[in-house]
């Protein structure tokens, strides 16, 4: 079905008239162990950002909060044309533009989650899925406090990440849903944040990151554990249905990266821009490693099995990460960390 859009007079509500599957569960009892860790994990690791992250700390765009290397254009003579004004610009646009995308899928998980908390048909998902609500509103609050305060204007949403919020949210399969958020958007995010929290010079924004990439170490976890088991039933058209899906998501993904609104802003040709950044070396190894997470979790849901799926994996140069650690696999490492921690006797005092 095609969602029914209304736009308010402003044009910043959009109202989606959509169908949506609801499931309710009577049997309260709690089988899957994993799901049901992970819930308590949620619980004791929420955290509130007025009292974590020090709001005072300066920022200053222009001054480069991350390596001029990963802007798609750096090295290039494009970059060798511009002047230092022009770069201290670019730096701001470049940022704010990364965030802004990051703020705008961030919403869009808050109302997926939402939707999958009434659709999962597990009670442990329901349970799970309900503090992803809080943990993506929190989310919002962070990265819109941080554009706006410290940034100081906003992008739109991307073309391609705006096409993939609308097919998660407007199919009423809740699988479906969980695919394209927690294992591609989420799992694309946990990437591409991990890269900024090592190379920010800001700590404001590196202790921002740091926090949420916790919360969303889980949620790519519960795409997992949920999925794993409902995947396993799949008939072969609803598998391959799920292969092509996970695939064009990848793609839209992929294209979401290129940045073509900053060119644009400043000035430059969106098309040369692309075109060279698609070649730089850099800007390709940063595309390629969002996918590191991505890629282990699909083949462990089974929908990287079929030749046709391995030779377009192949085909986004992204196939060399399928035996990597999986989501659940990271969360029960860290678990073990933690239990070994707190287990450590404390050090002799002298």
């Amino acid at each position: 079905m095609q969602p029914l859009v209304r736009l308010t007079a402003d044009r910043e509500i959009e109202e989606l008239s959509l169908s949506q599957n609801l499931a309710y569960n009577w049997a309260y009892d709690t089988p899957r162990k994993k799901l049901s860790r992970l819930y308590e994990n949620a619980k004791r690791d929420q955290w509130n950002s007025t009292d974590k992250l020090d709001w005072s700390i300066d920022v200053d765009p222009e001054k480069g909060l991350i390596p001029d290397a990963a802007i798609a254009i750096y090295g290039t003579p494009i970059w060798d044309s511009l002047d230092e004004r022009q770069i201290q610009r670019l730096r701001h646009e470049a940022l704010t533009w990364q965030l802004c995308q990051f703020l705008h899928g961030e919403q869009g998980a808050l109302l997926a989650t939402a939707q999958i908390v009434t659709a999962v048909p597990w009670f442990e998902g329901k349970q799970y899925a309900s503090t992803q609500v809080m943990d993506e509103a929190r989310h919002v609050e962070v990265f819109r406090r941080f554009v706006l305060e410290k940034l100081g204007h906003e992008y739109p949403v991307n073309a391609e990440l705006r096409k993939l919020l609308d097919q998660i949210l407007t199919d009423s399969r809740w699988d479906i849903k969980c695919l394209g958020m927690q294992i591609i958007v989420e799992g694309l995010a946990l990437a591409a944040f991990g890269t900024l929290r090592d190379t920010t010079t800001n700590p404001l924004l590196r202790d921002l990151i740091t926090y949420v990439m916790e919360d969303e170490a889980r949620h790519v976890a519960f795409g997992v554990l949920s999925l794993r088991e409902y995947c396993a039933e799949y008939t072969e058209a609803e598998r391959d249905e799920r292969e092509d899906f996970v695939y064009e998501a990848c793609v839209l993904m992929r294209d979401r990266i290129q940045s073509r609104d900053v060119w644009t802003n400043l000035g430059l040709d969106a098309d040369e821009c692309v075109e060279i950044a698609e070649h730089s070396g850099l800007a390709k190894d940063f595309r390629h490693r969002l996918f590191s997470k991505i890629v282990p979790n699909v083949k462990s849901l089974g929908l990287l099995h079929s030749e046709k799926q391995r030779r377009r994996f192949h085909e986004l140069d992204i196939l060399q990460y399928e035996h990597d650690t999986t989501s659940d696999q990271d969360q029960d490492a860290l678990e073990a960390a933690r239990l070994q921690q707190q287990t450590q006797p404390e050090p002799a005092v002298a």
